[in-house]
């Protein structure tokens, strides 16, 4: 499919099934990463989803190389994991801002999200809905809703997405799993310190999956959402981030701080569907680990956790 396709339909159907009909051989995978990137058009609808109901005469556009990812969204790190009329996850590099700041509005992940929804919708008034936001150093998943009330629905149930991450941190963990409890506080300086009143409640589940001579790898599972909390309690626990300039992190500052979103789960906003999204640790993070090490913690991870699912 380099110039793209039309077709005419006979006969009232869904689309899914109707993409399946066609002589293009396209298999139920295949027609659903076309849907995903907005690849069909129905008449001069874009945003069409698999169910979406067709009547004799609607003409069925299969738009050509829009299958893949937009490439000014990929040009700029930003991977587009899964999309469909309600959600958005997306895996974003280190380096990228969430949203916008007072220093930086242009280059965020938000923005190219924005931008993209209008690009595939021609429609300015197309746009993506924060639901959480990782730090700029901290690469992985994040999850963007598509309409002000599908983010209001996931951010009241937040407390019920599973959120893992990845971090390399100094030295070696006593013990090999455990939970982080501490009371974080922010202070004018915009710094997070743990106190022994006040404050906000933080709980944090660890699990060492590696021990190597100077450092750790660490599963972690978000049970609340504080700002910075994985990064302050793991070095009051006297085991920082790697990398980590803001929280004091021995290691190669050079590769940026050592924490990746690798898992998210959740139950669909509309179809109450089980969404399953994970990341592996990227290559920058992998150079920060002994040249062993990339086997043996792959070999941890299979043996403890099920295996990757992404559910469409």
């Amino acid at each position: 499919m380099t110039d793209g396709h039309q077709f005419h339909v006979v006969s009232r159907c869904e689309l899914l099934p109707y993409l399946l009909s066609l002589r293009l051989g396209l298999s139920r995978t295949k027609a659903k990463e076309l849907l995903r990137f907005g690849a069909v058009k129905v008449g001069r609808k874009v945003l069409v989803r698999h169910d979406t109901r067709l009547e004799a005469g609607d003409l069925v556009t299969i738009v050509a190389k829009s299958h893949a990812p937009d490439e000014a969204v990929a040009s700029q790190g930003l991977r587009i994991v899964y999309l469909d009329d309600s959600i958005i996850v997306v895996d974003k590099p280190a380096g990228l801002l969430s949203i916008g700041s007072l220093h930086e509005k242009q280059k965020t992940a938000h923005r190219i999200l924005n931008e993209h929804l209008r690009m595939l919708a021609r429609s300015r008034s197309q746009q993506a809905f924060v639901v959480h936001r990782l730090d700029r150093e901290t690469s992985g998943l994040m999850l963007f809703a598509r309409s002000e009330f599908i983010q209001t629905a996931l951010q009241r149930n937040w407390k019920n997405v599973t959120k893992r991450y990845l971090a390399i941190v100094a030295g070696a963990f006593a013990n090999t799993q455990g939970t982080l409890k501490d009371h974080l506080l922010e202070t004018a300086s915009l710094k997070v310190h743990r106190v022994e009143k006040g404050g906000a409640l933080a709980i944090t589940h660890y699990r060492v999956l590696r021990r190597f001579a100077d450092k750790s790898m660490l599963e972690l599972t978000l049970e609340t959402g504080r700002k910075h909390q994985i990064r302050v309690q793991l070095a009051g626990a006297g085991h920082p981030i790697v990398g980590d300039r803001k929280y004091s992190a021995p290691g190669d500052l050079a590769r940026g701080l050592a924490l990746h979103s690798c898992e998210l789960k959740f139950h669909h906003p509309v179809t109450d569907a089980v969404m399953e999204f994970r990341s592996t640790l990227p290559q920058r993070l992998k150079l920060a680990l002994p040249p062993y090490a990339e086997t043996e913690l792959a070999q941890s991870v299979r043996r403890t956790s099920p295996g990757p699912r992404n559910h469409q």
